[in-house]
């Protein structure tokens, strides 16, 4: 079975102004623990890039009519063989898979987000926790870098 190596917790207001503070949590919790079990350059950036689109989105779309007081949690859990990133916001509930792709001869003004989201990670979920937030899910499985002897 099995279990967590290092789990990280970050909890910040509904503030895009605050998006510095995630990446660079994110950053030093990469740092420590990630790039020590072999996470190559290319899949830190692709995770980094992840958490953005979901922090950003939930600040702009989630709650978007809440108080920026409101709080978003974002959680990280490390195992063996991947890492989760967990954003909880306070939105209406809705079902991304619902949003039609866009189509690269007719551009639009947003709704790339959630096809990015799945194109970065490996496993991606937006559903209703029972505490009545939503949660996104990240997931991204580790491809170990290979070291030159």
């Amino acid at each position: 079975m099995l279990t967590i190596v290092q789990q990280d917790h970050l909890t910040v207001r509904s503030e895009l102004t605050l998006f510095d503070q995630v990446q660079e949590w994110f950053k030093q919790f990469s740092l420590r623990h990630l790039s020590q079990l072999g996470w190559s350059q290319t899949q830190l950036e692709r995770l980094n890039l992840a958490l953005a689109e979901g922090f950003t989105n939930a600040v702009r779309h989630a709650h978007h009519a809440l108080p920026p007081e409101t709080t978003i949690d974002i959680d990280v859990y490390l195992w063996v063989d991947r890492l989760e990133i967990r954003i909880w916001d306070y939105g209406k509930p809705f079902n991304p898979d619902g949003i039609p792709e866009p189509k690269p001869e007719e551009p639009q003004e947003g709704g790339y987000g959630w096809f990015l989201l799945r194109r970065l990670a490996d496993h991606v979920v937006y559903e209703r926790g029972a505490d009545g937030r939503n949660c996104l899910l990240i997931v991204k499985y580790c491809t170990k870098v290979q070291k030159s002897k």
